[in-house]
C-alpha cells in the first residue's frame, strides 16, 4: 500500500512536470513558426520567470499552487488551488511576477549591451513590454491585482486603457482580455467599500497601500522607459543609424 501511494504520488507529481514543460515545448514551437527558434526559446523563458515570481510569493504566503501552463500566443498562468484571503496577499503576488520578469527582460538588456547581440536586445524589449502591458491596471491583469489592494474602482482607469491599446494595434488578444475582464470591471463599478466582506477583504493598513502604490509606480515608469529606449535602439539597429 505504501509503496502504491508513492507511486501515485510521483504520478502526480510527473503530470504536473510534464504539464509545464509540454506546454513550454508547446508554445516554444508555436513562437519558432513565426520567430526562429532562439527567440522562441529566450520568449517563453522569460514568461516562465514571469510565472515562477507568481509561483515563489504564492508558496512564501503559505498558499496550494500549481506549476505553470502555457498557450501559445496568449500566455501562461500559475493554478492558485488556494485564493488569498485578503487583499495585500493578491497584491503581493501579483507584483512578483513582473518584477521577476522585469529582472529577467533587465538580465537581457546588459546581456546584449556586453555581448553586442540583437537576438538579447530583442527579447529585453519582449520582457520589457509584456511585464509594463501587465500592469494595466485591471483584472485579470497583475495590474489590477496590485492595485486593488488601493481600490478595486482603479480597475475603471485600465479599461480606456485597454481601448487605447486595441484602437492603436488590433488584436484578438486584447479582445480576449476584455471579455475575461468584463466581470471586474462592473465589480468595480458596483464596488461597496462599506460591504462588510469588502472591508474584510480590502482592510488594508495605510502604509502599506502607500508602498504597494509606490512600488507600482516606479515599476510602470521603469518598464516605460527601458520599453522606449530598447525599441527606439532596435529601430536604430534596423535602419543602420
Amino acid at each position: 500500500m505504501a509503496k502504491l501511494l508513492f507511486l501515485l504520488f510521483s504520478a502526480g507529481k510527473l503530470g504536473k512536470l510534464l504539464t509545464t514543460g509540454g506546454t513550454m515545448i508547446l508554445s516554444v514551437f508555436a513562437y519558432a513558426l513565426f520567430f526562429g527558434w532562439p527567440y522562441a526559446v529566450g520568449f517563453v523563458g522569460l514568461i516562465l520567470v514571469h510565472e515562477m515570481g507568481h509561483y515563489i510569493a504564492a508558496r512564501q504566503r503559505g498558499l496550494d499552487v500549481g506549476a505553470p501552463t502555457f498557450i501559445p500566443f496568449v500566455g501562461a498562468w500559475i493554478e492558485l488551488k488556494e485564493l488569498p484571503h485578503d487583499a495585500e496577499t493578491e497584491a503581493y503576488i501579483g507584483f512578483a511576477g513582473p518584477l521577476a520578469g522585469s529582472v529577467a527582460a533587465l538580465g537581457c538588456y546588459f546581456a546584449a549591451r556586453h555581448w553586442d547581440s540583437q537576438l538579447l536586445l530583442a527579447l529585453s524589449y519582449a520582457g520589457f513590454f509584456l511585464n509594463l502591458f501587465n500592469l494595466i491596471p485591471l483584472s485579470p491583469f497583475d495590474g489590477g491585482r496590485i492595485t486593488a489592494v488601493l481600490s478595486p474602482r482603479l480597475w475603471l482607469v485600465g479599461v480606456p486603457i485597454l481601448v487605447a491599446l486595441f484602437f492603436y494595434r488590433p488584436s484578438p488578444m486584447l479582445i480576449l482580455m476584455a471579455v475575461l475582464a468584463a466581470p471586474q470591471v462592473m465589480k468595480a463599478w458596483r464596488f461597496d467599500p462599506n460591504a462588510p466582506e469588502n472591508q474584510a477583504y480590502y482592510s488594508v493598513k495605510p502604509e502599506q497601500r502607500v508602498t504597494y502604490g509606490f512600488y507600482y509606480i516606479g515599476l510602470a515608469a521603469f518598464l516605460a522607459i527601458m520599453s522606449h529606449d530598447v525599441h527606439e535602439m532596435l529601430g536604430a539597429v534596423a535602419t543602420g543609424i
